[in-house]
């Protein structure tokens, strides 16, 4: 039962990350009013494919690790890629950079989204293990 508020806790991140990644693709203007990031002139390109590949790449490992048995080293990726955002911001705090409570909400989300994704993966890797008879110890 726990395997399955899982799963759909992991599904709907990648639904919501995906949503984001989609809106960045098709007006990078949003990431504007989301990240204060300024997408004018040619940096709207550079934004809309960044960006959007972040998002869209996170949720696309978040969705196969969740959806498809035995595939849950896919949830690394997004771990990956939200713990080294966070590391990323916590060196600019460090190193004095600006910080807002949009700041501090992102760094929020990224670590509950690489805590998520750690322990979608952990878990549903047990869960796959003991499905297959393979022994685990603890």
């Amino acid at each position: 039962m726990i395997n399955w508020v899982l799963r759909g806790a992991v599904l709907l991140w990648a639904l919501l990350f995906f949503i984001v990644g989609i809106r960045g693709v098709l007006n990078p203007a949003s990431f504007t009013e989301t990240f204060g990031i300024i997408a004018d002139g040619v940096a709207a390109n550079t934004v809309r494919a960044d960006m959007s590949a972040f998002f869209l790449v996170a949720a696309g490992g978040a969705a196969i690790g969740g959806l498809l048995r035995g595939s849950s080293r896919a949830l690394l990726v997004p771990a990956a890629l939200y713990g080294t955002a966070l590391v990323g911001r916590l060196i600019g705090v460090a190193s004095g950079d600006l910080v807002n409570s949009g700041i501090v909400q992102a760094m929020i989300i990224e670590a509950l989204s690489v805590g998520l994704m750690i322990t979608g993966y952990y878990m549903l890797s047990r869960a796959s293990a003991s499905a297959s008879g393979v022994e685990i110890s603890s």
